[in-house]
C-alpha cells in the first residue's frame, strides 16, 4: 500500500509517498510543483526491479542464481555485470574491507552493501530526468537530496542514535549531496570483518557524507568492518565526511563533517526528552550521549 498526495508547505506544492520496497521503507519527496506521481511511480518501479534483480532472499533473483552456479555471470544483466565490477574496484580501493563475500560463507557473493545506495542514485537520476529539481530520497538512511527542502534551506536530516530507539545522534543540514550510515540497529552485527570472519566489532555506526550515494554507502560499510582501525582511515579519504560512533559510546568525526551538523536545543532535536544531546565536539572527539539510567 502506497499514498502520494501533493501537499501546500511554505506555499510551495510537493509529493511525499513511501512505499516498502527492499524490506524497508522508501520514502521520496518531491518540492517542485511540475512533476506529477508518475515520476515518483517510475522510480519505485526501478527499486522494485533492483530488488528482484539483486535480492539474496529472492531464489529466482539473478544474484541468488549466480550463487548457485545455475546463471553465468557472462549470461547475466548490465546491472549486474556493472554492480559487480564496482564492487571488486571497491574492494581494492578498501583495502579488501568492502568484501561482497566475506557474509556469505559457503560461497557467493552479496553486493547489498552498495546496491541500496546504488539504487537509490539511479533512482534520483530518473527524478532529474523528470525534472524535478527539489527532492529527497530516503532507502533506510541511505539518502540523496537535492536543491531545497520544502520550507527552503538544506534538508535537514537526523542520523539514528545507534542505542537509543527513536532518537538521534546528531542532525545535519544538506543540500545537493549523499548520506549513508551503516551499523547494527535493526538488522544487528550483520558486517562481517573480513580479516577474521566475525561479525565487526569496536563500532556502533558509522555515517558517510559525499557526493555519491554509493561510495558512501560502500565506505560506510568498509569503514564499520575496520573497527577500531576506521578513524585513521577515514580521515585519509578525500571528498568524505565521516561520523564514527565507537562501541564506548564515542562521537569521531573528521573536521569536515562539523560543517555540515546542526546545533539545535534538546527539544527540537530529540523525540526522547531524556536523552541529553551530545555536547560540542573538540577537534574531532565528541561525547555521545549516554543511555539514560535504569529506574
Amino acid at each position: 500500500m502506497s499514498d502520494a498526495a501533493p501537499v501546500t508547505s511554505a506555499g510551495r506544492a510537493r509529493l511525499a509517498r513511501v512505499e516498502q520496497v527492499m524490506g524497508m521503507p522508501v520514502v521520496i519527496e518531491v518540492c517542485d510543483v511540475d512533476v506529477d506521481d508518475s515520476a515518483v511511480e517510475r522510480v519505485y518501479r526501478w527499486l522494485r526491479y533492483v530488488d528482484s534483480t539483486f535480492s539474496t532472499y529472492d531464489e529466482s533473483s539473478e544474484i541468488s542464481r549466480l550463487n548457485r552456479g545455475e546463471l553465468d555471470l557472462s549470461d547475466a544483466s548490465l546491472a549486474v555485470r556493472s554492480v559487480l565490477e564496482r564492487c571488486a574496484s571497491l574492494r581494492d580501493w578498501t583495502a579488501g574491507f568492502f568484501d561482497i563475500t566475506a557474509s556469505m560463507p559457503g560461497g557467493g557473493v552479496d553486493p547489498s552493501g552498495l546496491v541500496k545506495g546504488w539504487s537509490v542514485a539511479g533512482g534520483a537520476r530518473l527524478l532529474k530526468q523528470a525534472g524535478a529539481r527539489n527532492f529527497c530520497i530516503d532507502a533506510g538512511g541511505d539518502i540523496i537530496v537535492s536543491g531545497q527542502a520544502p520550507q527552503g534551506g538544506p534538508w535537514r536530516i537526523g542520523v539514528a542514535h545507534p542505542l537509543l530507539r527513536d532518537a538521534i545522534a546528531c542532525t545535519v543540514a544538506l543540500s545537493d549531496a549523499a548520506i549513508a550510515t551503516s551499523g547494527t540497529y535493526e538488522r544487528g552485527a550483520h558486517i562481517i570483518d573480513p580479516r577474521t570472519g566475525a561479525a565487526a566489532n569496536g563500532l556502533l555506526a558509522v555515517t558517510v557524507i559525499g557526493p555519491d550515494l554509493p561510495l558512501a554507502d560502500a565506505f560506510a560499510t568498509a569503514a564499520f568492518a575496520m573497527g577500531r582501525d576506521a578513524p585513521d582511515w577515514c580521515a585519509r579519504q578525500r571528498g568524505l565526511e565521516f561520523m564514527l560512533v565507537t562501541d564506548d559510546e564515542q562521537m569521531l568525526t573528521t573536521a569536515g563533517f562539523e560543517h555540515y551538523r546542526v546545533r539545535e536545543p534538546v527539544a527540537a532535536r530529540r523525540k526522547d526528552s531524556r536523552t541529553p544531546a551530545p555536547s560540542s565536539a573538540t577537534a574531532s572527539l565528541a561525547g555521545l550521549p549516554r543511555r539514560p539510567a535504569r529506574r
